[in-house]
């Protein structure tokens, strides 16, 4: 015997008055009913045509790339490129201002402040993943205050120093070092900077002693490294390539794992010292709750960017690998970073001043 379970009884069937039977009120109480119904779907179908517009209409003002460093270093350099292509793309001005300080945390709170409309953004790296370690009381937390748009560049570093400096390579730096303790000046953009991360990386293994100077950037750290004030810089190709070119700096090595074509003569640094192998990485973040689709829409032309051949070449010139992902893998990337580059700066000791 089968059953059947109702949560309840079938009504009785009745004939339905037409409805435009206006003499039985059957056309005055349909209509409310189906405008409500029309008007529920409607309202249903707002967020998603809203959500369409804001992308269609995206930029409708100039936007700025916030830089948290003096115009002239690497960091500055990738921001004007990635500027100027999305100027092009997206008929809308896209300009860098430069907020420098505190190892790039000014002009990132500066972003983490502004409004989540997509009309301020920050050129981002690692110096952010070394900055939530070096850094015990900032007033945000990059990682929860931001919204990840699009990685853009991976660079390695270069050992660079004066042409006037007593060592021609790697081994002989590294002699010169140990025979005069403390006293070689190792330039850096920053307390925790990555250019200052990488150079107590490369004082550990040598086993060499140092005197850290920091500086407010990479572009005033060129200046003096020019000059002679320091005598050692970790500083990427972006902004130092032009100089080794021209022989006013000299490169003892590269810290990639193979030589860079745009310095196919420098050696890396493993091939002295095994396994050191260090990179930078740079990308476009928002501040938090930025609208899904501006920052698709930003990840789609920058990503479009890196894969155009003009572009591509002008990284390479400067001894970058484009560096493409979607958002979310920029984000987790990020993560990854902030946690891998922690146990480094802990072993290093280094402190914001």
């Amino acid at each position: 015997m089968k059953t059947s379970l109702r949560l309840a009884s079938t009504p009785q069937r009745r004939s339905r008055p037409r409805i435009n039977d206006r003499s039985k009120g059957s056309y005055s109480g349909q209509h409310p009913r189906r405008r409500f119904l029309t008007l529920a779907a409607g309202a249903a179908a707002l967020p998603a045509v809203s959500r369409i517009a804001r992308a269609q209409t995206y930029p409708s003002r100039p936007v700025r790339i916030i830089v948290g460093f003096p115009a002239g270093g690497g960091t500055d350099v990738v921001a004007r490129l990635i500027s100027q292509w999305l100027s092009q793309r997206l008929r809308q001005q896209f300009f860098v201002e430069n907020r420098p300080g505190a190892a790039s945390n000014i002009g990132t709170e500066a972003v983490v402040r502004a409004p989540a409309d997509g009309y301020t953004l920050l050129m981002a790296g690692d110096v952010n993943a070394n900055n939530a370690t070096v850094y015990e009381h900032l007033n945000f937390n990059f990682v929860r205050d931001t919204t990840p748009v699009a990685s853009i560049a991976v660079n390695p570093f270069v050992m660079l120093v004066n042409p006037l400096f007593p060592a021609a390579t790697v081994p002989a730096f590294i002699a010169h070092a140990k025979a005069n303790p403390g006293k070689i000046t190792m330039a850096s953009a920053g307390v925790g900077a990555p250019t200052h991360v990488v150079g107590e990386l490369f004082k550990m293994i040598a086993g060499v002693g140092m005197l850290h100077v920091p500086y407010r950037g990479e572009g005033p750290v060129l200046v003096d490294l020019l000059g002679g004030q320091v005598q050692v810089y970790f500083g990427g190709p972006l902004a130092s390539v032009e100089y080794i070119r021209g022989k006013k700096l000299r490169a003892l090595a590269v810290t990639s794992a193979t030589r860079l074509p745009v310095l196919p003569d420098v050696p890396t640094m493993g091939e002295f010292l095994g396994g050191f192998e260090a990179a930078s990485w740079s990308g476009i973040v928002a501040p938090r709750n930025t609208p899904a689709e501006i920052v698709d829409k930003l990840n789609m032309e920058i990503n479009a960017g890196l894969v155009d051949p003009k572009l591509k070449v002008r990284l390479a010139e400067l001894g970058a690998r484009p560096f493409t992902s979607s958002p979310t893998e920029f984000g987790q990337f990020i993560v990854d970073e902030t946690e891998k580059r922690a146990k480094v700066v802990r072993a290093a000791g280094i402190k914001a001043e």
